[in-house]
């Protein structure tokens, strides 16, 4: 299942894709399928309800099939809908993995700087942006935006001291976030936030899919397109630490709470790994794809 936040009418909603051409907006379904109001308005919320959740919109759609006469109140066209980012105001920063594969640690310094560990830093929520939206140039800060092109988690219930084992019974589901990155302000500023905060600077969705979608997270390819032109292409076997280490080394003595994101790292074929550098300029159009996920496209302005 594919859930989303979108906007039609000028009225935000919460949403599921049917066959990839139609959405259904889960709140309004359920008023009038049901006539019960007990979903929260945001999908970060509905992510905190977990499995409840999703089998209260498996019974939606299912009722919606047997009630064709009255779907044009809650079934839209997808065409018609704007897709925002799924979780557009997460209460927390979104995690994120640094130099998780190894041909993306070399590509930026050495297979010296192979971590042993994880690496960990943070983007602001201020940063996220959906899909087709336009990433900001930010001229007046940096020369030298790069893309790169990650499978985030979107974790489904709270924990703390998680074994790896367990991991996947805490995940919601998986979503793709392209981790734009100011790579001066990296440089100057040697912690990352700042250069990794910028506004526009975390496109993210354009969906949440659903675990159940997802046989093998480790198995995933991860493709990012600029103007066309293939810039990264790898798998998500080839990280350093697994979605399973990653969530359990994070969660010793913290606790990770239902609806955090946390991007997993980006392999090779980022902007600076070139040489010359192919950094962002006004009018490129990024594309990250993640079967089944689908692909997040956003264009530089």
């Amino acid at each position: 299942m594919k859930f989303f936040t979108g906007e039609i009418h000028n009225s935000v909603f919460i949403g599921v894709v049917i066959d990839d051409k139609w959405v259904m907006d889960v709140k309004k379904a359920e008023a009038k399928l049901f006539e019960l109001e007990t979903l929260p308005n945001s999908l970060s919320e509905c992510v905190k309800i977990g499995d409840k959740f999703v089998e209260h919109v498996k019974q939606l759609l299912d009722w919606a099939e047997k009630k064709e006469e009255e779907r044009g109140s809650y079934i839209y066209p997808m065409a018609d809908v704007k897709l925002l980012a799924p979780i557009p105001k997460p209460s927390k920063n979104i995690i994120c993995v640094g130099k998780n594969y190894k041909d993306h640690v070399i590509e930026m310094g050495s297979a010296a700087d192979i971590p042993e560990d994880l690496i960990i830093f943070t983007k602001a929520p201020t940063s996220i942006i959906g899909h087709e939206a336009d990433v900001l140039l930010h001229e007046n800060v940096t020369s030298e935006l790069d893309y790169e092109g990650e499978l985030a988690i979107v974790m489904g219930k709270s924990g703390k001291n998680i074994q790896p084992e367990e991991v996947k019974d805490y995940i919601f589901g998986y979503t793709i976030l392209n981790d734009i990155t100011a790579r001066d302000l990296q440089k100057k500023h040697k912690q990352f936030f700042i250069a990794k905060s910028l506004d526009t600077s975390c496109p993210m969705g354009p969906y949440v899919v659903h675990k159940s979608v997802i046989d093998h997270h480790g198995a995933l390819h991860i493709e990012t397109k600029v103007n066309g032109e293939v810039r990264q292409s790898a798998s998500t076997d080839l990280m350093i630490f697994s979605i399973e280490e990653i969530v359990s080394t994070l969660s010793k003595g913290m606790t990770l709470e239902a609806g955090d994101i946390i991007a997993t790292g980006t392999p090779s074929g980022v902007g600076k790994g070139f040489e010359p550098p192919k950094f962002l300029a006004a009018g490129d159009h990024i594309e990250v794809t993640i079967e089944p996920i689908g692909t997040l496209s956003n264009r530089v302005k």
